[in-house]
């Protein structure tokens, strides 16, 4: 993990508790923090040249401020900065081409009361080309400056034991292993099409423990390789017949990290977030690790 761990500021409560979570993060991983901050959107082309260099000095003024507190608190992480021409999520998008992590508060300093994710926490989780945790402002324990306070609670990870992703896997594993903490990986499963089109809608015991364990079955042989990769992992393993997000959700309360795969095979531009990914977003208590992957 060489590269740098990357953190969007805005002068938001938010941004302020994703850049200290990604301080500790940067310390776990040996590595800088670099700490992007993107000119805000003007209100139309009257703006006049004078109004923005001043918008831009109290950017660059914000990151030396945010920069000086963290570095007195993390003495052993080296903190850069970098002012940015470009709208927050386009600066952000474009620095993680280059960056091992991109650590977003949940909503910054735009939309309204009740809003659970912001437009550019939603757009880097959707676009950006290296993993994004999205880090809620009610983290609790979970923004602390030490490493200890991850130890303490485990990283849950969601895969389709199916189809499992290589990246979203990995990804688990290797943060359980830096934060030497556990690892609950959660498979959610549902009936087969067959029982589903039945017209009775009747489903024995019998048969509901004989579809578990072949879900619990390929579940261990989906963790299998990553088991033998990474043996100082403590892992558990949870098949729930449930919804996806339902699953995570109940089972990632007080974790340190709660990790979700997202597809890089869509066409838009804007990239594509599935529903499971942003119906955790809406509702984790907790930082959201979304990794890209090609499955």
């Amino acid at each position: 993990m060489s590269q740098a761990v990357l953190a969007g500021v805005d002068g938001s409560e938010s941004s302020l508790v994703a850049a200290d979570w990604a301080a500790v993060e940067a310390a776990v991983r040996g590595v800088p923090l670099r700490l992007v901050h993107g000119s805000p959107p003007l209100p139309g082309p009257a703006v006049t040249g004078s109004a923005t260099d001043r918008l831009r000095e109290l950017g660059e003024l914000l990151l030396q401020r945010v920069a000086v507190d963290l570095r007195d608190r993390h003495r052993d992480v080296e903190v850069l900065c970098e002012q940015a021409g470009d709208a927050p999520d386009t600066a952000l998008l474009a620095a993680s081409s280059d960056a091992g992590l991109l650590v977003v508060g949940m909503r910054g300093t735009g939309g309204f009361d009740g809003l659970a994710v912001g437009r550019v926490a939603l757009r880097t989780a959707g676009a950006a080309s290296c993993p994004v945790v999205l880090v809620p402002e009610r983290s609790g324990i979970f923004a602390e400056r030490t490493r200890a306070a991850r130890a303490a609670a485990p990283v849950v990870g969601g895969l389709n034991a199916h189809r499992a992703a290589g990246a979203v896997v990995g990804f688990a594993f290797e943060a359980a292993e830096a934060y030497g903490t556990g690892l609950r990986m959660v498979h959610a499963w549902e009936f087969p099409a067959e029982a589903v089109s039945s017209q009775t809608l009747v489903v024995t015991e019998e048969d509901r423990a004989t579809w578990e364990d072949q879900e619990d079955l390929q579940l261990s042989d989906a963790l299998r390789p990553w088991r033998e990769r990474h043996p100082d992992v403590v892992v558990r393993t949870d098949v729930m017949l449930m919804h996806p997000a339902e699953a995570l959700l109940h089972v990632s309360q007080g974790a340190a990290l709660l990790v979700v795969g997202r597809r890089t095979r869509s066409r838009s531009p804007e990239g594509r977030l599935g529903p499971v990914a942003c119906a955790v977003l809406q509702h984790a208590g907790c930082p959201v690790a979304v990794v890209p992957h090609d499955g």
